[in-house]
């Protein structure tokens, strides 16, 4: 082969260095494609950098996703306040915590010591509380919870509860019977000692005047009203089932409580009442059952798991770990059928690899044995 002149090396030398740059080129390419093809570079690029970003600030890919709003942080941390349950709503009510505005009410809305709800015009709403007592109150009624401590199996339970106005029917309930209940009206205070009733708190010049009324349980049961002026003298007591008094201002301004004969028409729109009250009561029960069994955890306990399956030993229906297994086959032990595992065979027969011979016997193959 005639050797290379000058300009013939010159030109290789070119080629060479046009093929590197062109596959530096081509690998670039490839190299920078790889995070749309790999998904574990494709991860790799995802990952948060381990050091914090400069002056301290993380980059806005960083923010908590769980994190409540600073507005909604103190309605989770008081979740654990509550004491009772909007149990039904027809129409439009709203409620005003002790340092919150007013909101608009839903179902199963939370409810708080203090809150004040009022209902609209043509409007009705429910509650329940802790000791499944339930209030049910009418249109452009007025409702102050003052006071609630229920604790269940203790006899110092208290609710104190004011109708500013409008109408409120009740179902007393556990704090009746193992504490004080009562009922603060602009005239009077009412001690319930466990029974169902009206306050009727009519507003406005000529109103009629106000009235208590008590009525029946559900299952017939019939309890008593105490009736109260605000600086504690005892009016009357209601005992009788469909009875009233009514709230009269007398000489002085002192209050009275008028024996009062409910006209058919306000008992028809009473009984109306007391059906939404009972409603109200039967789904806020649910309601309030259900809240307390979260409250207490009511899961299934850790050593027993759903259908009966216990983990750690025996399966319904299946195999035994680390024990007899199916059939009543033991492992390590004899074999189903007697059968021994490195011992003899059924029959006498002997493995073939383990035939036995006598010392100094020479080895018989079985093939080569002669028939006798």
């Amino acid at each position: 082969m005639l050797p290379w002149t000058a300009r013939e090396r010159s030109e290789a030398i070119k080629r060479r260095a046009m093929k590197r740059r062109h596959f530096l080129a081509l690998f670039s390419g490839t190299m920078a494609s790889l995070p749309a093809t790999l998904p574990w570079a494709a991860r790799g690029q995802n990952q948060t950098p381990s050091n914090p970003a400069p002056s301290g600030q993380a980059p806005p890919s960083q923010g908590p996703p769980s994190q409540a709003p600073p507005s909604q942080a103190p309605s989770a941390a008081a979740a654990d306040n509550t004491i009772g349950q909007v149990a039904t709503l027809s129409g439009t009510a709203s409620v005003t915590h002790a340092i919150a505005a007013r909101t608009a009410l839903k179902v199963a809305d939370p409810i708080f010591g203090n809150d004040t709800v009022e209902t609209d015009v043509n409007s009705s709403l429910g509650i329940t509380f802790d000791d499944q007592t339930t209030f049910s109150l009418s249109a452009n009624t007025r409702f102050v919870i003052d006071e609630f401590v229920y604790k269940e199996g203790n006899s110092g339970n208290a609710a104190s509860f004011n109708v500013a106005a409008g109408t409120a029917a009740f179902v007393a309930s556990l704090v009746a019977k193992s504490g004080d209940m009562k009922i603060t009206t602009p005239q009077a205070t009412l001690g319930i000692r466990g029974t169902t009733g009206i306050v009727d708190v009519p507003q406005g010049v000529g109103a009629a005047l106000p009235t208590v009324k008590l009525y029946p349980d559900s299952d017939g049961h019939v309890g008593s009203i105490d009736v109260f002026d605000r600086q504690g003298g005892r009016l009357g007591a209601l005992t009788q089932g469909s009875s009233a008094f009514a709230l009269r201002a007398g000489p002085g301004g002192r209050i009275a409580a008028v024996p009062y004969q409910i006209p058919p028409q306000e008992a028809a729109r009473d009984r109306g009442v007391l059906q939404r009250l009972s409603l109200s009561h039967t789904i806020g029960r649910q309601m309030i059952i259900q809240r307390q069994q979260l409250r207490r955890g009511g899961q299934r306990p850790n050593n027993q798991r759903p259908g009966g399956q216990r983990p750690n030993n025996q399966h319904p229906g299946g195999p035994q770990p680390n024990n007899l297994r199916p059939g009543g086959q033991q492992p390590n032990n004899p074999r189903p059928g007697g059968q021994q595992p490195n011992n003899p065979r059924p029959g006498g027969q002997q493995p073939f690899n383990r035939q036995q011979r006598l010392p100094g016997q020479p080895r018989q193959r079985p093939s080569r044995e002669k028939k006798q």
